[in-house]
């Protein structure tokens, strides 16, 4: 007979398991599209995703599988695995959404920065205007993504901070692209939500942050309707 346990365990830490190889494998793939190595329409063939990847192609199918789920790739009959290609519609979706939780970030950053916070800011920026020099689209894009969510952790709101998380890399793939033409711009915009954000200015800090997302939204756009 079933007895019950009469006192309960004491867990003193986590059990450290290793990243299963199919999402290390899957996590690998979404890295290789967001930065560009697997370009958008681009043929996806498991023998050579594994050879690159150093693994069997069993997990990398398995990878393809979940990125069709999560609409990273196209998977079509009788022709196999292929780089999503990002509608007009889905990026204005995402990205509008995207703008909404930013300029609620740049408000609620500019009401709890301190001068250190502050200090950390100007440091992103620069790490941007450094990668901009360079004209290194991988190093602006992160750095873009650094600054934004730095103001986004100042905003002190973790509901927030996760709503962003779960959309990060999908905003870092649209931006990729853009990274380059946008940059002078973008990061002039930057320098100014920076501003008032030292100021305690949230009200202007919220404005331009909203003007900030919507610009890239409809510059990105722009670029994708162009594209060949």
């Amino acid at each position: 007979m079933f007895k019950p346990r009469t006192a309960p365990v004491t867990v003193t830490s986590p059990v450290s398991r290793p990243t299963p190889l199919r999402q290390a494998v899957y996590d690998a793939l979404i890295e290789l599209i967001v930065g560009g190595v697997l370009k958008p329409g681009q043929h996806l063939i498991e023998a050579e995703l594994a050879a690159d990847l150093g693994v069997s192609r069993q997990p990398v199918r398995e990878a393809l599988l979940r990125l069709q789920t999560d609409g990273w790739v196209e998977l079509r009959p009788a022709h196999g695995a292929f780089v999503h290609s990002p509608t007009v519609e889905e990026a204005t979706q995402l990205l509008s959404i995207r703008a909404v939780l930013e300029t609620y970030s740049a408000r609620g950053a500019a009401q709890h920065a301190t001068a250190p916070d502050v200090a950390r800011l100007w440091e992103l920026q620069a790490a941007g205007i450094a990668a901009l020099q360079k004209d290194d689209a991988r190093g602006i894009v992160e750095a873009n993504a650094a600054l934004h969510g730095f103001i986004t952790e100042l905003a002190r709101n973790a509901i927030l901070a996760e709503l962003i998380r779960q959309v990060d890399r999908r905003v870092r793939w649209y931006y990729m692209p853009i990274a380059r033409p946008r940059g002078k711009d973008a990061w002039n915009e930057h320098a100014g939500i920076i501003e008032r954000i030292a100021a305690g200015d949230a009200d202007r800090a919220e404005e331009l942050m909203q003007h900030h997302t919507r610009t890239t939204t409809d510059f990105y756009c722009r670029q994708l309707t162009q594209a060949p």
